[in-house]
């Protein structure tokens, strides 16, 4: 039988494939429209929030309101830093097309030197929040504000922002003690609450603006404002006000700090002076200055050169951290310690041939006059400023317990409870040196330290706090520099004053402040000079600081020395002595005795604050005796 022919077409077969591929099909068209329908229910739905958020911040922005930085005032309301309205160039990155194209454009509109290019570049490239601005330049002139509008078609992210911008009147002066604010760095970024400094261009560097930055810089506020395609403010949709920082009133007294910027008359120093029962700190100076202004915008890159290379070291805050021996003005406070430990009592009398011998020793520690003063006890010791009584004292106390004493007054210590980067000169001990010489202490060095020379240093901060406290027989009252912050006057006993230094007879207090006032008003008195035509009672002491140690023969003579190897003079002083007000110190680098040249600043000085001189005129019967006594430190062998 024959098999049947394969025909060409098999119409049932092909209508099952059609069949096949048609509901294939559907079932393909039925999944992606479910999951485009998915998708849509997830993005209009589930993802509603989200996405409308994206769209709205599109067309609104959130932009930080910086806070009006407080002001500083002085203790009689004489304005110290202010702000002033000025206008600062800002860029958003994430809102510039081209940076480099950008920056070079505002380079050639600002037309900036070429030693400020690569600052201003720099200062783009800063690590900032996402979205916010960077300061590219401070206080821009009416020209470049002009330029800057006229192409603002071609800068988009860039804004030239109305602010207001630290004012220093009295820069120079004031620079030290009040610092300056300047530019936010990367590293300060990381330090600050990034929120409450969104917005904000400047923080505290030093000084007063940089230990009060949390006070002086209040609480940043937002704005909801609504944006074009361009990014440019159409209208404002709500705002949270900014919360100003408080004002400090300083206890600084304006004309007094002027004053002693006057007395050190371009020499290199420092003059502090406290209010003994208060703390008050009344005047704190360091010469040479500079101007703190320049900071606040930035400083260009020559000048601040000069600044770093200016053998004068303007930068230098010596009134806080300059380290100086401190001479025969640490006598005073040997004496109280000698009395405290019953080696001395007021009326021993010891014999003074001109130096002093430790036993079995043959070298010889000389006084200042070299045929001695004869007869000497604890008053005309302090009076004629006499070496060889306190070589004596120093040796039977011992350096155990002239460093513990010592300690007891604030020297070594971080005195001022407001005072920013203040340094703890140096109280030498025993196991100061075997730690850092691997070295015993010797008896010689005992003596050293007990005129105030050695390895002994101390701060002119540190010599006031200690003059105070002597003036306050006994009485620690924490130096301080803030009086009031906003409305909130500072408490006068700070909870980590250190305890009153007490004594067994407190007559003891009056023995040696009668030494003190011997010095201004005493025959041999070594500041006498300065002291004469006194109207109120005043204490002192003078110094003479070596530079460098003479040998056991060899005799000081400044005119054979260069300027900076000379002496350092230095005088502490408070007046009255029944009711104390001020206390002061002077320090004046490589000027010579004490007596001659830092005694009559430190009587400018209670003269202006007891008899409210209105000028920095030295009285005449103060002038310096360039011939006046030496002050005890030529016996430094």
């Amino acid at each position: 039988m024959r098999q049947p022919r394969d025909t060409l077409k098999n119409p049932e077969h092909e209508l099952r494939i059609f069949r096949l591929r048609s509901l294939l099909a559907v079932v393909i068209v039925l999944a992606l429209s479910g999951l485009l329908a998915g998708r849509l229910f997830y993005l209009q739905v589930v993802q509603h929030e989200k996405y409308s958020t994206r769209s709205e911040k599109n067309r609104v922005r959130v932009e930080p309101l910086p806070p009006t930085r407080g002001l500083i005032y002085d203790r009689n309301g004489e304005l110290l830093a202010e702000n002033r309205p000025t206008y600062n160039l800002t860029l958003v990155r994430e809102r510039v097309d081209d940076l480099d194209q950008t920056l070079a454009l505002l380079v050639d509109l600002l037309d900036l030197p070429a030693d400020q290019v690569e600052a201003f570049r720099e200062r783009s490239r800063q690590r900032q929040r996402p979205y916010q601005p960077a300061l590219l330049m401070s206080d821009l002139d009416e020209a470049q504000i002009a330029r800057l509008a006229v192409n603002r078609h071609r800068l988009p992210g860039v804004e030239v922002e109305a602010q207001l911008l630290r004012y220093y009147p009295d820069a120079e002066a004031m620079s030290h003690v009040l610092g300056y604010v300047g530019r936010i760095n990367t590293e300060e970024l990381q330090r600050v609450d990034g929120g409450n400094y969104a917005g904000t261009h400047f923080i505290g560097k030093t000084g007063v603006e940089r230990f009060y930055e949390d006070t002086l810089h209040g609480q940043a506020g937002l704005r909801k404002v609504e944006t074009n395609a361009r990014g440019r403010v159409l209208r404002e949709l709500g705002h949270t006000d900014p919360v100003p920082g408080e004002n400090l009133t300083l206890t600084l007294d304006k004309g007094l700090q002027h004053l002693a910027v006057d007395l050190l008359d371009g020499r290199r120093g420092a003059i502090v002076a406290i209010a003994p029962q208060t703390g008050e700190i009344l005047a704190m100076a360091s010469v040479p200055g500079f101007d703190t202004n320049q900071f606040v915008t930035g400083i260009d890159v020559s000048s601040y050169r000069a600044l770093q290379q200016d053998i004068d070291l303007p930068l230098f805050n010596r009134a806080i951290r300059g380290s100086y021996p401190a001479g025969s003005t640490i006598k005073p406070f040997m004496a109280i310690t000698g009395l405290r430990n019953g080696e001395i009592t007021p009326d021993e009398v010891i014999y003074d041939p001109g130096y002093y011998q430790l036993p079995n020793d043959s070298r010889r520690y000389r006084n200042w006059l070299r045929w001695g003063h004869g007869r000497v006890d604890l008053e005309r010791a302090l009076e004629v400023s006499n070496n060889t009584y306190f070589y004596s004292l120093a040796h039977e106390l011992g350096i155990d317990r002239i460093h513990d004493s010592l300690t007891q007054f604030g020297f070594g210590t971080r005195v001022a409870a407001d005072v920013y980067g203040q340094s703890t000169g140096l109280l030498p001990s025993r196991d100061w040196k075997r730690a850092r010489f691997d070295q015993p202490w010797y008896p010689g060095e005992t003596l050293s330290v007990g005129i105030g020379q050695g390895y002994l240093q101390i701060t002119p901060l540190q010599l006031a706090s200690a003059t105070a406290t002597l003036a306050n027989r006994g009485h620690w009252v924490k130096p301080r520099l803030v009086h009031e912050t906003g409305d909130e006057p500072m408490l006068l006993e700070l909870p980590d004053t250190p305890p009153d230094v007490e004594l067994e007879r407190t007559e003891w207090w009056e023995d040696v402040i009668s030494g003190m006032e011997q010095v201004l008003s005493g025959n041999e008195g070594t500041a006498r000079r300065a002291g004469a035509g006194l109207e109120y009672r005043m204490a002192g002491k003078s110094g003479t600081a070596q530079v460098f140690s003479l040998g056991q023969d060899q005799r000081y003579n400044a005119n054979e020395l260069k300027e900076r190897l000379r002496d350092h003079a230095l005088f502490m002083a408070f007046a009255p002595v029944e009711d104390p007000q001020i206390a002061v110190s002077v320090i004046i680098e490589n000027a010579g005795g004490g007596s001659s040249h830092a005694a009559a600043p430190a009587r400018a000085m209670t003269d202006y604050w007891m008899l409210e001189r209105d000028h920095g005129e030295l009285p005449p019967e103060a002038a310096a005796d360039e011939t006046g006594e030496a002050d005890g430190a030529e016996g430094e062998a």
